[in-house]
């Protein structure tokens, strides 16, 4: 299954305040990192973690990586009723995302 991709301007425009838990993958199509980072990501999404999983081009989403003071890609955000609370650029193993994920209390 394919993680939802999201333009900026739609992310800003969906009311998430007090919606639950989300995660935005910031990532670029040409990094081979990105890649990796998101099909481990798919493989979490398919064991159905209680977390809404989107994703971003980084290129197009100037408000949001400065605001959110993004450094590099990929970059995981955690999102609790639409305020980031933490920020991911090491996606070490399927199971530690998979916990991170699951456990977003």
């Amino acid at each position: 299954m394919a993680i939802q991709e999201i333009e900026e301007e739609d992310w800003l425009k969906l009311n998430r305040i007090g919606n639950g838990k989300d995660a935005l993958l910031f990532s670029s199509p040409f990094c081979g990192t990105c890649k990796v980072a998101e099909r481990m990501l798919e493989i979490v999404e398919a064991a159905e973690v209680p977390t809404t999983l989107y994703k971003i081009n980084i290129n197009y989403a100037p408000q949001l990586r400065n605001a959110w003071k993004i450094t590099s890609v990929p970059c995981l955000v955690l999102l609790k009723n639409g305020e980031p609370y933490q920020f991911e650029y090491a996606m070490r193993s399927v199971d530690y995302l998979y916990k991170l994920m699951k456990n977003m209390d």
